[in-house]
């Protein structure tokens, strides 16, 4: 069983790759807060550690990511519980205290 990327481990694959957090966070579209959130937990999801590991060993290998990276129209990733009048991103209705 695959043990899950350390946040340091995280930050060395990215740094082979020549990118700083925020460089990465822009690179794929995300908050770099929300990145930077994972180094608390220790540990980033899986599918951060692939980018971070496929990133790394492209850029060891001399082959140019950003080129290959720029055919992908990347959707940014939205916040959770975006929204006016929204919790959690979804409307929920206010059970203890409703309104007038």
């Amino acid at each position: 069983m695959m043990r899950a990327m350390t946040y340091e481990e995280f930050q060395r694959q990215i740094g082979k790759a020549g990118l700083n957090l925020r460089q990465f966070a822009d690179l794929v579209k995300m908050n770099r807060i929300s990145l930077s959130n994972y180094g608390k937990k220790g540990e980033v999801p899986s599918h951060l550690a692939v980018i971070a590991t496929l990133l790394g060993e492209m850029a060891e290998r001399k082959i140019d990511f950003r080129e290959v990276l720029s055919n992908i129209d990347i959707t940014p990733k939205k916040p959770r519980g975006a929204g006016i009048g929204r919790f959690g991103g979804d409307n929920k209705q206010n059970y203890l205290f409703p309104r007038g």
